[in-house]
């Protein structure tokens, strides 16, 4: 079956129409067809009463085909977060609600999610992935893609494959043994396609053994179509496709985006050339129209989905998905009770630049713009008493200009050459991300030649403001009657999307008093190279805060914990840390974070620390403090989904789905390829099982996380090899939910193989006292491995230890088995 809804009578139904549309068709249609008309679509063919199919980017929100803060979306927490849960429940709802959002876009595909592995910590743009773990991995992604189908809209499952890091991601080869291959890299992929049968994959930039993955006929057709029998289309990455005949033969479907790309004219050229044929044409149509029929584009074919699920609110299930991912990693008692939860009415110092100025998301191509953010800061004013919460910036981690936002008032003005106004738009954040239908009204790609950000800011503070600029080409800025920069600012790397993610750069740093107004405007000469296969005009207006002495700030701080009964700790990475388009050089919390931990932890022996990254950073502080609590990338709700837990109206929910340790003992740290090339030469070791391999004991195991009660786990029994069943007991004095682990382990050691995996989990709730009991399915996949000799998948015949447990270092109750 295709999708929640569908019956084989259905498909047949829709294939039947798929079969009609497609014979209508002539060669220059169909190739037309397969390629972008733009940044997000692709065209339209009214003679066979096909609509244009719309894609977005995911995973954590539907931008849509506008990329601006003027078309706000919702913004739920991070993947990593969400593979925190430990919950493929709540990931299907989360899906729900993305289709929702997508369906009122207009959009048909959304370009989720990545489920890509965390083969190193270092890897840069691993908030937006789930796990180290490759099930874990494939249950929480099969939730989402059924849940965002069962609202209608397609998924593209994503990057096909291995595509595990960012440093040159366009060029390299990564070197993996099959076997890695087989049981960590496809894995997900393939269970998804089993169990969820997305309606799309997308396949990646680089190349793997030697053949790029948008030409990489073995694993995109034998393997992906052929044993797994996926059926949905292929889709590039943006701007990955690189040979027409190459793309065809290795069974890439659709080039995006549009409209120059090795699909179209050039593919139609190919065949009638011959070097490709018209019927492997047909077979990529066919699986397009496949998807438009599933989604209801395709005239006489029924969608999948006739009327979508009922109406999801997204910012209550933002914020019930971020205190459910929160993991405790730690929480000291501190004279008579744990740090967490604060005691009703304590007084509560609040520290931190990131618990004013929220990061609720990474950088890069995820980016969605919601329509309200709730802060640390607000979050916790809001469900404390009043008079009983203070604040202090402590120290601040953007080291770099940040997009104008906080004070900003500024509107978009397009002229063309000769200065005539041709449209205006809004720019609420101070970024302009415009392609070809992003344009404001009036406004061509062939007139346009500048653009204008211009309009006022109003400082909240006296003193230095540095004003800066994001993006490539020529621009002049000036702040308050002033101009400070004249020039052109060129690119720093070869990158098609550079002037979208590259850093700002300071140009201007006026001194400004606090609520006085002043005219600022930043215009940017417009040129659209022959050489980019889309329009598109992308730069920000960047401004950063006057800077304080660090040292006077954590002395404020110091001050602030020293009179409150518990201070609380903001630290976060920034988008210079973790984004799309490069990888980490560390695991260290930037700017002076660190310092500012370690001073109020020492004023105060009742200091919880939140960590506000995407993914693994070091936590040198960590024995010095009462508590900490790790909350990723939470979404808009984010300082809701605190202030709940914090307070205890929830227990911190969360499970850790990737082991945190320090770089050094790390594992896996190689992401930079030498010579155009990255062995993956720890094979089947990375995570959890290089660091059981190693005997190295990490910061905190895969899987650990604590709530507010405390469980007993008291039997498992397993029956055959299929089942397990444990019964545990809520010993604690509050409610609480529990993530049963179960990890499978060979009882006589094998070095080839890793010493235990993640078999299966569950999740339980009970009341303080009450027994839970839960049964859990031993998937096969468990007890095999590749053998690659044979080219096939091998049953490991042998005596096994099921053991269940809080992580993979916490194992309560154990029994032993024969497979």
């Amino acid at each position: 079956m295709a999708g929640t809804h569908a019956t084989p009578a259905d498909e047949a139904a829709r294939e039947a129409v798929v079969d009609a549309a497609l014979a209508a068709l002539d060669l220059d249609a169909k190739t037309r067809l397969l390629a972008g008309q733009d940044l997000w679509t692709l065209p339209a063919l009214p003679e066979i009463g096909l609509r244009s199919l719309v894609m977005s980017d995911g995973p954590i929100g539907v931008r849509g085909v506008r990329w601006t803060a003027d078309d706000p979306s919702v913004a739920l927490p991070s993947p990593t977060a969400l593979a925190a849960t430990w919950d493929p429940e709540l990931a299907r709802r989360a899906g729900v609600l993305l289709a929702q959002e997508a369906r009122r876009k207009g959009v048909h595909v959304l370009l989720a999610p990545t489920i890509n592995l965390h083969r190193s910590p270092l890897g840069g743009r691993h908030f937006e992935a789930y796990s180290e773990d490759p099930y874990l991995t494939g249950e929480i992604g099969t939730g989402y893609v059924r849940g965002v189908q069962s609202g209608g809209v397609g998924t593209t499952v994503k990057h096909f494959v291995a595509n595990d890091a960012e440093t040159d991601r366009f060029t390299v080869d990564n070197l993996v043994p099959e076997r890695a291959l087989r049981e960590l890299y496809l894995a997900p992929f393939e269970a998804i396609v089993e169990n969820a049968h997305p309606w799309g994959i997308m396949t990646a930039y680089n190349t793997v053994n030697g053949t790029t993955m948008t030409e990489h006929h073995h694993l995109v057709n034998e393997v992906l179509r052929g044993e797994w029998g996926f059926d949905g289309f292929n889709v590039s990455d943006w701007t990955a496709a690189r040979s027409t005949t190459g793309a065809l033969t290795g069974g890439l479907d659709v080039a995006m985006p549009g409209p120059v790309t090795v699909y179209g004219e050039a593919l139609a050229a190919a065949v009638r050339a011959g070097e490709a044929t018209e019927a492997q044409v047909d077979e990529a149509v066919r699986r397009v129209l496949r998807l438009a029929a599933r989604v209801g584009i395709l005239e006489g074919a029924d969608p999948v989905v006739p009327e979508p699920p009922a109406p999801v609110d997204g910012a209550a299930l933002a914020r019930e998905i971020a205190r459910r991912s929160f993991v405790l990693v730690r929480n000291e008692t501190r004279g008579e009770r744990p740090a967490l939860p604060l005691e009703p009415g304590a007084t509560v110092a609040l520290v931190g630049a990131a618990a004013r100025d929220a990061r609720i998301l990474g950088g890069g191509s995820a980016t969605v713009f919601p329509a309200r953010v709730v802060s640390p800061l607000d979050g916790l004013t809001a469900a404390l008493p009043e008079g009983s919460l203070t604040y202090a910036v402590g120290a601040d981690p953007n080291e770099e200009l940040a997009v104008a936002d906080q004070g900003f008032v500024l509107r978009a003005v397009c002229r063309d050459a000769d200065a005539t106004v041709l449209g205006t738009g809004s720019a609420p954040n101070g970024q302009i991300q415009w392609t070809g239908s992003d344009l404001p009204d009036g406004v061509t790609p062939e007139a346009l030649r500048t653009v204008e950000l211009t309009g006022t800011f109003t400082p909240r503070e006296t003193g230095t403001h540095t004003f800066g600029i994001k993006g490539l080409g020529a621009f002049t800025l000036s702040v308050d009657g002033t101009t400070h920069f004249d020039a052109v600012q060129a690119a720093d790397k070869d990158d098609p999307f550079g002037a979208f993610f590259s850093a700002p750069v300071p140009r201007a740093q006026p001194d400004l008093t606090a609520g006085t107004p002043v005219e600022v405007c930043l215009a940017h000469v417009v040129t659209l190279p022959d050489d980019v296969p889309f329009t598109a005009v992308g730069f920000s207006l960047c401004h950063q805060e006057p800077r304080r002495d660090p040292d006077e700030l954590i002395a404020e701080a110091v001050e602030a914990a020293r009179a409150a009964e518990t201070a609380v700790v903001v630290v976060a990475t920034t988008e210079r840390v973790e984004s799309e388009g490069f990888d980490r050089v560390d695991l260290r919390l930037p700017g002076r974070q660190d310092d500012l931990v370690r001073a109020v932890a020492a004023a105060n022996p009742r200091t919880v620390v939140v960590v506000n990254s995407g993914s693994p950073v070091e936590l040198p502080w960590r024995e010095e403090t009462a508590a900490v609590l790790l909350t990723w990338f939470p979404g808009q709700e984010g300082g809701a989904a605190l202030a709940d837990v914090l307070t205890g109206a929830h227990e911190p929910g969360g499970r850790l789905p990737t082991t945190w340790g320090p770089l050094a003992d790390a594992p896996v740290t190689r992401v930079t390829p030498a010579d155009g090339e990255l062995p993956y030469g720890e094979g089947v070791f990375i995570g959890y099982r290089a660091w059981d391999r190693a005997g190295t004991t990490p910061t905190y195991p895969f899987g650990h996380g604590l709530g507010y009660t405390d469980w007993t786990y008291e039997s498992i029994e397993v029956t055959g090899t299929t089942t397990a069943t444990v019964r545990l007991r809520n010993t604690g004095t509050r409610p609480g939910r529990e993530v049963v682990q179960l990890y499978l382990a060979p009882t006589t050691p094998d070095a080839d193989r890793p010493a235990r995996r993640l078999a299966g989990f569950a999740t339980v709730e009970a009341a303080p006292g009450e027994t839970a009991e839960t049964t859990v399915e031993l998937p096969r996949r468990a007890f095999e491995t590749w053998d690659e000799a044979t080219n096939s998948w091998t049953y490991a015949k042998g005596s096994y230890e099921v053991a269940a447990g809080r992580s993979i270092a916490d194992r309560r109750v154990s029994t032993t088995i024969e497979a």
